[in-house]
This record gives C-alpha cells, sequence and structure tokens, in this order.
C-alpha cells in the first residue's frame, strides 16, 4: 500500500470512509505484484492501481459497494474471456484482490505506519483477508520496532502473527500466511496478508558528472534513496544534483568504507561508479567487491578502461568470483547516446538483475514475460 499511503492517510486523518484494494496473491503472469494498492474516496477518486486498467473498472465498482456496507470482499481475477466480454486480465494471469473499508474506527494504527514510513524505520501491517466468521475480516496488526499496535481476535493469533511479521518486516516481504482460525501456526480457515513497508533501497552514485545527474532522477523514479558522492567539492553540489537525496564530498572508497561499518548499505542497495577514472573507481569498487554486499555494482568506461580496472583489481586481491559482481562496461546495449539515454540503460541493467531478465525485446522471447521473484 506505500504507493497510495499518502492518499490513504490525508482522508483518513479528515476522518473519511475510504476503500483500499491490494492486490494479495498473484499467479502466472500477473502484471502487478503482490501488495499493489488502490485507493477509492466515497465521491469517485481514484488513486494507485491494480493491473495497469485490465480490473480497476470492477474493482472501482465493488469498493464503492464497500464503502457503503463495510463488508470486505476478497475476490480472484483471472484470464478474460473474450468471447464473453468478461472482467479479466486479458494480459494473462490470475490475482487475488481484496477490498477493504478504512476508517479512524477500523484502522487505529495507520498513524504508526505513516509515523514509521516517514523516519524510513521498517514497519508492516497485518490483514485478516479469509477467516470463518466474518467478523475477523480486516482486522489489522501494524508490526514495527515500536511495538505491535492491532487486535486481531485473539491474544494467540496476536502473537503468532505478530512474530512472524517481525521475520516478513525484517526481510521486506510482502504475503499471505495461513493459520488456523485462532491463529494456530498448522492450522487452516485464517489467511492475513502481510504488507512491508521497507525504508527505500540505496542507490550510490559515485562520480559528480552529468551523467550521475540523470541517473540521480532516474534512481528517484524508480523509488531509490539517492546519493551522490565525489572526492571534489567544486563538481559535489545539490545545485548540480536537485534529484539526489544526499550529495556527499569524500574520497568514495572512504565513504563507502564507512557506510559499510555503520551498518548504512545493505543487500539491496545498488553501486553505479561513473568516475573512469582508477585513482576513484579501484579502491571504491575493491571496496565493494570485496563486501559481498549489494544488489548491483556497476562501473563505466569504455572496454581498455575495464580492461585495465580489471587487471588493477586482481592485482589488489580481488578473486575473479567477486569479479563476476561487476557490471562492466555498465548498462545494456541500448545505442545510448545522451546522459539522459545512459540513465535509461544503467537502470534497465538494474531492473534486469533484480528480476532475472535477459535484457533481450520481448517480442524475440517465447518465455514468460514476470520471472517469479
Amino acid at each position: 500500500m506505500r504507493e497510495v499511503l499518502d492518499a490513504v492517510v490525508r482522508h483518513w486523518a479528515m476522518g473519511e470512509t475510504i476503500a483500499v484494494a491490494t492486490v494479495v496473491e498473484t499467479f502466472d503472469s500477473a502484471p502487478r505484484p503482490a501488495g499493489a494498492a488502490m485507493l477509492v474516496t466515497g465521491s469517485g477518486v481514484v488513486v494507485g492501481s491494480l493491473s495497469g486498467g485490465c480490473i480497476e473498472g470492477a474493482v472501482f465498482e465493488l469498493a464503492s459497494q464497500v464503502i457503503q456496507d463495510g463488508l470486505p470482499v476478497l475476490v480472484r481475477y483471472g484470464i478474460s474471456d473474450e468471447q464473453g466480454f468478461e472482467i479479466g486480465l486479458t494480459c494473462g494471469g490470475t490475482v487475488d484482490v481484496f477490498i477493504e473499508r478504512i476508517s479512524q474506527a477500523r484502522y487505529a494504527g495507520l498513524d504508526l505506519v505513516r509515523r514509521e514510513v516517514d523516519l524510513e524505520h521498517p514497519v508492516g501491517v497485518a490483514t485478516v483477508i479469509a477467516h470463518p466468521d466474518s467478523q475477523f475480516l480486516g482486522r489489522h496488526l501494524v508490526v514495527s520496532a515500536a511495538g505491535i499496535v492491532g487486535d486481531l481476535g485473539s491474544k494467540r493469533a496476536n502473537d503468532a502473527v505478530g512474530e512472524d511479521g517481525q521475520a516478513m518486516v525484517a526481510a521486506g516481504r510482502n504475503g499471505t500466511l495461513t493459520y488456523g482460525p485462532d491463529g494456530e501456526r498448522m492450522g487452516e480457515g485464517m489467511q492475513v496478508f502481510f504488507s512491508s513497508h521497507a525504508p527505500r533501497a540505496r542507490m550510490i552514485v559515485f562520480g559528480a558528472i552529468d551523467f550521475a545527474a540523470a541517473l540521480a532522477q532516474a534512481g528517484t523514479f524508480l523509488g531509490y534513496r539517492v546519493t551522490v558522492c565525489d572526492a571534489r567539492p567544486t563538481f559535489a553540489t545539490s545545485a548540480r544534483f536537485p534529484h539526489a537525496d544526499d550529495v556527499v564530498v569524500a574520497w568514495p572508497h572512504d565513504y563507502l568504507a564507512a557506510q559499510l561499518t555503520a551498518g548504512l548499505v545493505d543487500a539491496r542497495t545498488v553501486l553505479c561508479v561513473l568516475t573512469h577514472d582508477p585513482k576513484f573507481d579501484v579502491p571504491v569498487l575493491e571496496v565493494a567487491l570485496q563486501s559481498g554486499l549489494f544488489a548491483y555494482i556497476g562501473a563505466m568506461g569504455s572496454r581498455r578502461t575495464h580492461d585495465d580496472r580489471v587487471s588493477r583489481l586482481r592485482a589488489n586481491g580481488v578473486t575473479e568470483d567477486q569479479l563476476n559482481r561487476l557490471h562492466s562496461p555498465i548498462g545494456l546495449a541500448l545505442g545510448a547516446r545522451t546522459p539522459e539515454e545512459t540513465a535509461i540503460s544503467i537502470t534497465a541493467e538494474i531492473i534486469a538483475t533484480s528480476w532475472g531478465g535477459s535484457g533481450e525485446s520481448l517480442s524475440v522471447l517465447s518465455q514468460r514475460i514476470h520471472q517469479p521473484g
């Protein structure tokens, strides 16, 4: 729900009753992942999407009904029958969508969720989406380092879901968990969708050049917390990088080593080294590759620069296995020329690396479009 959280909190804080539809399960080639959400207000305002347009109209009608009667709905949408003009996912796949009414009376912990997200603290929300007793549907449990807020109907359920929720938050995972009606771990009957709101993953860009400015803008658009770092104070200024969250003047390898020591980077962090100057990029790449962390490590430069860089890294003790994690020259072969095109090339490779994509044109592939992840 993070993508619509601002709008949800705004209407909730004003005392309005709204409906939120959330994708809680996906099968096959579903267009949006579990956790995608859409807000519908009583006046007909819609924020967010669930499928890119396939089912939104039908969900809007159900959400309007839920606002009126307060009864949560769990509904499944699959591949549409074009002959019957049935509502479905014309792009393939199947999704389960849970639609619930949200108000201050039914969701007391929403202010805690907003506060933790604003502070970049990990937080998660458990929502009962299926239960033999309909009075339990739509109950929430907010799980954060500050504690657990809410009630799923029994202490046993609160304890079990709260404990499992801590693990889900730590992993940054969304998913549906199954319990017995009273929270029995080996039972069936109660399904709980857990939505994690982890702090934004980081993108650290080394090298305060024009390509870095375009990449910072693209990284922000993709939801990263972007840091630009360069040892040259003349170039590393906030005015030159308005889309970056942080602009740091420091030697790249010193900055990265300090961030690692402080635990401020993790396995979701992506690194883009754009300096293509061995005195800057070799030391920082050595720190990055030997750490064993990071979702992506890329370095800009020509093939000659790459060969020289790799030789220097080998001489400094970087192993072949570690070097295999380096994407260099950085980016996909899109034929990019401008800084903006190059930023798309780099972020496209980051996305492909994150989700197991091949980077090939979909028109020449026969396998499924969305890889399981």
